[in-house]
């Protein structure tokens, strides 16, 4: 197992071609693909010929940017992921936090504990100037995680959706933080290094 970086109770790790399975499970709860495809379920094809593929390539294109497969220490059991990446269109150091996590871990504040180990190990050392964010205005729980993270509301959006989702007329928020504004918050580390990259 290719640990990237452990939180008190989580490993994030580096996909690899066995999680089909996981990410099959974790894309097949209409809760967990509520505000992503309106509860649609990813087909297992498009997991093993598009989406696993792509976390797979981050690894060789960007060091230390990703997809990141979550492990709950206590269980050792596959939670979700966070990506933490460039994204199109915007500097390189201004990166795209994201998660999705098993409803069986809701509630548990890891995608909080998770977003802020890799903001700070963003900030400390790779050299991130600014992290951001996305959601759809009604994801009230996302944005707890996001403010809870840090993150700060920068603006509401609206953008074209492939297909109807329940709340998207409503529009979409993008949170960030950025560096300098992190510096001034008090808190401790939340992570430990494992293994560089």
């Amino acid at each position: 197992m290719h640990v990237f970086l452990a939180t008190e109770r989580l490993l994030l790790r580096r996909f690899t071609a066995d999680d089909v399975d996981n990410l099959v499970e974790l894309d097949g709860d209409p809760d967990v693909m509520r505000f992503i495809s309106g509860g649609r379920p990813t087909p297992r094809r498009e997991i093993e010929d598009d989406v696993l593929p792509a976390y797979l390539d981050y690894y060789e294109r960007f060091t230390g940017y990703g997809f990141w497969a979550v492990v709950e220490k206590s269980t050792g059991q596959f939670v979700g992921w966070f990506h933490f990446r460039p994204a199109k269109g915007t500097d390189s150091d201004e990166i795209e936090l994201g998660y999705r996590l098993r409803k069986s871990a809701w509630g548990k504040g890891y995608a909080t504990e998770g977003s802020r180990a890799l903001i700070e190990k963003g900030f400390v050392e790779l050299g991130v100037r600014r992290v951001f964010a996305f959601t759809m205005v009604v994801n009230i729980g996302s944005r707890r995680v996001m403010e809870k993270a840090g993150l700060k509301l920068v603006r509401t959006f609206h953008q074209p959706w492939p297909e109807t989702i329940e709340g998207d007329e409503h529009g979409d928020v993008e949170y960030a933080l950025l560096r300098a504004d992190w510096k001034q918050q008090p808190g401790t580390r939340a992570w430990e290094l494992v293994s560089r990259e």
